[in-house]
C-alpha cells in the first residue's frame, strides 16, 4: 500500500519525505490557496520533491476546458497526475486524456456505480471519500470494501482505488484492511498516526534507566 501526502505545504512534503513516506502528494483548490501561493508555482516545487504522482486538480467544468487545463499542467512536469471530478464532463476528458496516455484521478467518488464509471473511462486513480460519507451518517469505509471488492474482478481496468477524506488513524487502518491501493492522508493523521501513550511512557523509561548504566 501506497502513502500519498494530502497538502500543498512543501515544507511538510520535504520533512515528511526525510522519513520515507511519501509515495506521492494529492492537492486541490483549498490546499493551495492555504498556501497564499499561485497554483502553477506549487505544483512546479512539489515535482522536485518527490519523485512519485503529484495530483493536480483541474477547475474547469466543460471536456475541452478540463483538456486544455490539464495539457498545460503536463507542462510543469511528467510525473503530475489530472484530478478530475466525477461528473459526465469529467469522464469525457478522463476518456480522451487516457486515450493520449494522460494519468488521471477521478475524485469525489462516493458509490460503487460512480466507481465503476470512472475505472471503465479509463481513470488511473480512483478516489472514494471516506470522511463525508461518515458526515452523513454513512459508513465510508464500507464503500472502500465494496470497491475494492469489485475492481478485484475486473483485472482489466488498469486503476488504483486512492481512499481519501481520512480524518483519523481508524480511516487509515480500515482502509488497509480493505485492501486500497493508495491511502491519501492529511499531515495532522500521519502525526496522530505516530503517537502512543505507551510508546512515550517507554522511551521516558528507557532515558531513565540509561542513566543508572551510563553515567555510573
Amino acid at each position: 500500500m501506497k502513502i500519498f501526502l494530502d497538502t500543498a505545504d512543501t515544507q511538510t512534503i520535504r520533512e515528511l519525505s526525510e522519513m520515507g513516506l511519501v509515495d506521492g502528494v494529492t492537492t486541490n483548490p483549498t490546499l493551495i490557496a492555504r498556501t497564499g501561493r499561485k497554483f502553477e508555482e506549487v505544483i512546479k516545487d512539489i515535482c522536485t520533491l518527490i519523485d512519485g504522482p503529484v495530483n493536480a486538480e483541474i477547475t474547469s467544468t466543460t471536456a475541452g476546458g478540463i483538456l486544455e487545463e490539464a495539457h498545460r499542467i503536463r507542462q510543469w512536469g511528467d510525473q503530475t497526475v489530472i484530478k478530475i471530478p466525477m461528473n459526465r464532463e469529467g469522464l469525457k476528458a478522463v476518456w480522451r486524456l487516457s486515450e493520449e496516455g494522460i494519468p488521471t484521478t477521478v475524485t469525489l467518488i462516493f458509490s460503487v456505480p460512480q466507481a465503476i464509471l470512472a475505472a471503465k473511462a479509463g481513470a488511473r486513480y480512483l478516489c472514494p471519500f471516506v470522511g463525508r460519507l461518515d458526515d452523513i451518517s454513512s459508513e465510508g469505509t464500507s464503500l472502500l470494501y465494496d470497491i475494492t471488492t469489485v475492481l478485484n474482478k475486473y483485472p482489466e481496468w488498469d486503476c488504483e482505488v486512492m481512499a481519501a477524506s481520512i480524518r483519523h488513524p481508524l480511516h487509515v487502518v480500515e482502509a488497509a484492511r480493505a485492501g486500497v491501493d493508495i491511502i491519501t492522508i492529511p499531515p495532522k493523521v500521519i502525526d496522530q498516526m505516530l503517537i502512543h501513550p505507551l510508546t512515550d511512557k517507554g522511551i521516558a523509561q528507557f532515558l531513565k534507566d540509561a542513566e543508572l548504566c551510563y553515567t555510573k
